[in-house]
C-alpha cells in the first residue's frame, strides 16, 4: 500500500484543487448563457464578417448622440505571466479583436490570446502560445472563429504555428495538427535545395473558413532567403493540409512562363500577409498578394512575375484559380497589396442604359489606386489604363515592364509623385532643406527603377495599409489614406551566396548581416526609424543573449531568422557587438554582374540592396510634402466620385501656431456603422475619432491612453452598443500602452 493513499485533505486544499475547474466552469457558463437574440449583435470575424466589410447595422451609438460617449471598460493586455521578463522594446497591438455571443477574444503583444465578457472586460481565460518553447513574436491583427454544434474553436498564428484553442476553455484542441498546432511551413518549404531549411513562413493576419476549411496566407522574408508565398488549406478539424496555391508557379502550372526558367527555385514572396475575404455564397476566397523578393531589384526574375501583386480569386474548396488581376507588372517598388479586399455590391449601367446591381471586388492599394472588380470574372468595372511606364535608367540588367495599369476612376486617393510644387512650405527653412535634397535625387515618375543615386517616391509605405477600408450596403467606401514620401537608395552588394558573399564583407558576420539585415537596417547599421531602429552600439543595450535571442524569434515586424544557423547566428551577433574591428561596405563599389551558378544559389543575394525603408523628413522631423499627410475619404464606388475628403489626424503644436489641420501618418483602419458614423484611430496623436459618414465632419474624439494603431470593433451586448479598439501604441517610437479600451453611452 502506497503511504498516500488514504492521505487527507483539508477544505482549503480541496477547495485550492477546485479553482481550475471552477474557473473552466465559469467559462463555459458564460459562454453557454450569452446566447444570440435581437439584443446582441456580434463582431464575427476579422473585418466585421467574411466579406471585410468592415460595417455594423447598430445604430443605438448614433450621430445624436455619439458625443455622450464614455468608456465602459478597460482590459490591461499587457501584463506578462508570473517570471516572464518584460521585452527590452515595446511591443505593438494591432488586433480587431472578435465578439460572439458576449465574448470578446483577443490577443496581447505577446501574442497570447484571451476572452473577456465583452460587457464588462472581465477575463475569462488566457493562453499563452510559447509555454515550454521558444517565443516567435511578429504582430497579430486577428482571430477566426469556427464552431460546429459544441465543438467551438479560436484558431489564431502565434510564431510559425497555428493554433486551435478551445473556446470556452483556452485549452489547446489536441485532437487538431500536433497537440493544436499546426507547423506553418507545411506545403511551403522542401522546394529543390531547400528540403532540410527552416525558413521563417509565420503569419500577421487571419485567414478565412468556408465550412471545414481553414484558408491562409503569410508573412514570409523579403529578401533572398525568402519562402515562397503560398496559398494554404487546412481541415479545420484535423489540421491536416487540404490544398496548396502556387504563388510562385512551378514548371507547368499556368503563370511558370512569366519567370525566368529556374526562378521558382530560388525566388520567394508574392505573399498574402494582409488577409483574405470570403464569398461563402461563390464558395470563393479573394486576396492580394505582395511583391516578389527581392524588394526593388528584379534583374534576375525577368517577366510580369506572376502571381505576384494579383488579387485572385480561389475555389475555396479546391485551391483552383478562377481568375487573377495584377496591379503591379514586375514590381520593383515593394507595392505589396496591403489590406484586404472588400466584397460590396455596387450599381453600374450595363449596354442597354439600366442600372443593375453587380458583386464586386474593392481592392486598394499601397499607392492610393483603387482597383472595382467584377467578384465572377475579375474584370475591372471602370475603365483601366495600360499605361507607359518606361524610365530613362534602371540598374545593370534589369528589364522593367514598359507599361502598368492605372484606373481611370476612381481618381487615386493620395498622391501619385513627388514634384517640385509639392515641397513643404511649413517654414523658408524647410522648404529649403528639402529642396535641396529634391534638385540632388532622382524624382517625378513613381515608376522610375530605384537607382544607386536614390529616388524620391510615393506609395512605398501607403496609400493604403493593413487597417484596410469600410464600406456600407450603399457601396460608399471609406478610406484612410498616408501620403509620405520616401527616401530610396540601391547599394552595390558585389558577391553572391557562400564564399563569395564572405569575400564582399570585412568579416563573417558582417557577410550575414548584409544578408539578412542591411535592407531594413541599412548597410551602417543606422537604422531608418523606430520600426527598423538603428543598431550602432546595440551591444551596449543588450547582452549578446539578448541580441541572439531577438534574431531567433523575431519581434513587430522583424521575421524570426531561425532559419540560419547557429554558427552564423553566433557571427552575427559578434558583428554586432564588436562592428569597430571590421570595415565599412562602400556605397559606391561597383556591382559586377553574378555569375550563371549564383543565379540558381540559395539563399539568392542579389548584387544590389536598398538603404533601408526611410522616410524623408524636414528638418524638424515632419514629412517632406505639403500636406494633407494623412486623409479619411468616402468614394461612391456606384458612379466612382469622391463624396469628400478630409484631414486625418494633427500635430497640436502646429495647429496651435494657426496651421489648418495637417492630417498624420496613420496606421489602423475604419469601421462604418448604420447610426451614420465612421470610427477610425490610428493616428499621430493616439485619438479615436468618429465621423459623420454623410459629411466627414468631426462629431466625437477621444485622447487614447496609447496609440490606437489597430482597428476598431462594435457589438451589441444585452441590449448595449460598444465600440473598442486596441491602444498598444509603441509603433513609429510612440510610448507603450497595451490596453484594450471599449466606449458605450452612459
Amino acid at each position: 500500500m502506497h503511504s498516500n493513499q488514504h492521505k487527507s485533505v483539508s477544505p482549503t486544499g480541496r477547495f485550492l484543487r477546485m479553482l481550475p475547474i471552477l474557473a473552466t466552469l465559469t467559462a463555459l457558463a458564460a459562454f453557454v448563457s450569452l446566447q444570440p437574440d435581437d439584443r446582441n449583435a456580434d463582431w464575427i470575424a476579422y473585418g466585421g464578417n467574411k466579406a471585410g466589410n468592415r460595417y455594423s447595422p447598430l445604430t443605438q451609438i448614433n450621430l445624436g448622440n455619439v458625443s455622450q460617449l464614455k468608456v465602459a471598460w478597460e482590459y490591461d493586455a499587457s501584463k506578462l505571466p508570473t517570471g516572464t521578463a518584460a521585452p527590452r522594446r515595446p511591443m505593438e497591438i494591432q488586433c480587431q479583436p472578435i465578439i460572439v455571443r458576449g465574448i470578446l477574444y483577443g490577443t496581447t503583444p505577446q501574442l497570447s490570446l484571451f476572452a473577456l465578457k465583452a460587457d464588462t472586460g472581465e477575463e475569462l481565460w488566457r493562453f499563452d502560445p510559447f509555454t515550454g518553447g521558444t517565443p516567435r513574436f511578429h504582430v497579430s491583427r486577428g482571430v477566426m472563429f469556427w464552431e460546429d454544434g459544441a465543438d467551438k474553436r479560436i484558431l489564431y498564428t502565434a510564431g510559425n504555428h497555428l493554433c486551435a484553442v478551445d473556446a470556452a476553455t483556452g485549452k489547446l484542441v489536441q485532437s487538431f495538427g500536433d497537440g493544436g498546432k499546426v507547423d506553418l511551413s507545411q506545403g511551403v518549404t522542401g522546394r529543390p535545395g531547400r528540403e532540410n531549411d527552416k525558413l521563417s513562413v509565420d503569419a500577421t493576419s487571419p485567414g478565412v473558413i468556408y465550412k471545414d476549411i481553414l484558408v491562409i496566407g503569410s508573412r514570409v522574408s523579403e529578401y533572398g532567403d525568402a519562402a515562397p508565398g503560398h496559398i494554404r488549406a487546412f481541415d479545420v478539424r484535423t489540421g491536416k493540409l487540404k490544398w496548396t496555391f502556387h504563388t510562385v508557379p512551378e514548371p507547368g502550372e499556368p503563370g511558370h512562363d512569366t519567370w525566368p526558367k529556374d526562378a521558382w527555385k530560388r525566388i520567394g514572396g508574392a505573399n498574402n500577409w494582409a488577409g483574405m475575404v470570403l464569398d461563402e455564397k461563390r464558395g470563393a476566397v479573394y486576396f492580394g498578394t505582395g511583391s516578389p523578393s527581392v524588394d526593388f531589384y528584379g534583374a534576375d526574375r525577368e517577366g510580369k512575375n506572376l502571381y505576384a501583386n494579383c488579387v485572385i480569386s480561389l475555389n475555396a474548396e479546391t485551391g483552383k484559380m478562377n481568375w487573377y488581376y495584377q496591379t503591379v507588372h514586375h514590381d520593383l517598388w515593394d507595392r505589396d497589396i496591403s489590406c484586404q479586399p472588400n466584397l460590396l455590391t455596387v450599381k453600374h449601367k450595363s449596354p442597354d442604359g439600366k442600372l443593375r446591381k453587380i458583386d464586386a471586388v474593392a481592392q486598394a492599394t499601397k499607392d492610393g489606386l483603387l482597383f472595382l472588380l467584377d467578384r465572377d470574372t475579375g474584370k475591372p468595372l471602370f475603365p483601366v489604363e495600360e499605361r507607359s511606364a518606361l524610365a530613362d535608367y534602371h540598374l545593370p540588367g534589369e528589364h522593367p515592364w514598359p507599361t502598368q495599369p492605372f484606373p481611370t476612376k476612381p481618381a487615386p486617393f493620395s498622391r501619385q509623385n513627388f514634384t517640385e510644387s509639392e515641397i513643404t512650405d511649413r517654414t523658408p527653412e524647410a522648404h529649403a532643406f528639402v529642396k535641396e535634397k529634391f534638385n540632388s535625387t532622382r524624382s517625378g515618375n513613381k515608376y522610375m527603377p530605384p537607382s544607386r543615386e536614390g529616388s524620391l517616391y510615393l506609395g512605398i509605405g501607403g496609400g493604403a495599409e493593413w487597417g484596410g477600408n469600410a464600406a456600407d450596403p450603399e457601396g460608399i467606401l471609406y478610406q484612410n489614406a498616408n501620403e509620405m514620401v520616401w527616401d530610396l537608395k540601391m547599394m552595390d552588394y558585389n558577391g553572391r551566396g557562400g564564399n563569395a558573399a564572405r569575400q564582399a564583407a570585412a568579416s563573417p558576420g558582417q557577410a550575414v548581416y548584409m544578408r539578412n539585415c542591411a535592407a531594413c537596417h541599412r548597410a551602417d547599421r543606422q537604422g531608418s526609424g523606430q520600426e527598423y531602429p538603428s543598431l550602432v552600439q546595440v551591444g551596449n543595450r543588450m547582452s549578446k543573449e539578448e541580441i541572439g535571442n531577438i534574431i531567433k524569434s523575431g519581434r513587430g515586424r522583424m521575421p524570426s531568422f531561425q532559419h540560419i544557423s547557429e554558427k552564423e547566428r553566433q557571427e552575427l551577433v559578434a558583428f554586432l557587438t564588436n562592428p569597430e574591428q571590421t570595415a565599412p561596405v562602400s556605397e559606391n563599389h561597383s556591382a559586377s554582374e553574378a555569375p550563371e551558378e549564383a543565379k540558381t544559389a540559395f539563399p539568392y543575394i542579389p548584387p544590389y540592396i536598398n538603404n533601408g525603408w526611410t522616410r524623408f523628413f524636414d528638418p524638424d522631423g515632419y514629412p517632406a510634402i505639403k500636406p494633407p499627410w494623412g486623409t479619411l475619404n468616402a468614394i461612391d464606388l456606384n458612379t466612382g466620385e469622391y463624396l469628400w475628403r478630409v484631414p486625418l489626424g494633427e500635430f497640436p503644436e502646429l495647429t496651435k501656431k494657426g496651421v489648418p489641420i495637417t492630417g498624420t501618418e496613420n496606421y489602423g483602419g475604419p469601421i462604418v456603422t448604420a447610426g451614420g458614423l465612421v470610427f477610425i484611430a490610428g493616428t499621430k496623436d493616439e485619438k479615436i475619432r468618429a465621423f459623420d459618414r454623410k459629411t466627414g465632419k468631426t462629431v466625437w474624439e477621444y485622447q487614447l491612453p496609447a496609440g490606437g494603431f489597430a482597428t476598431p470593433a462594435t457589438y451589441m451586448v444585452n441590449g448595449r452598443q460598444y465600440v473598442v479598439i486596441a491602444a498598444g501604441g509603441a509603433k513609429n517610437g510612440h510610448k507603450p500602452g497595451g490596453k484594450y479600451i471599449a466606449f458605450a453611452l452612459p
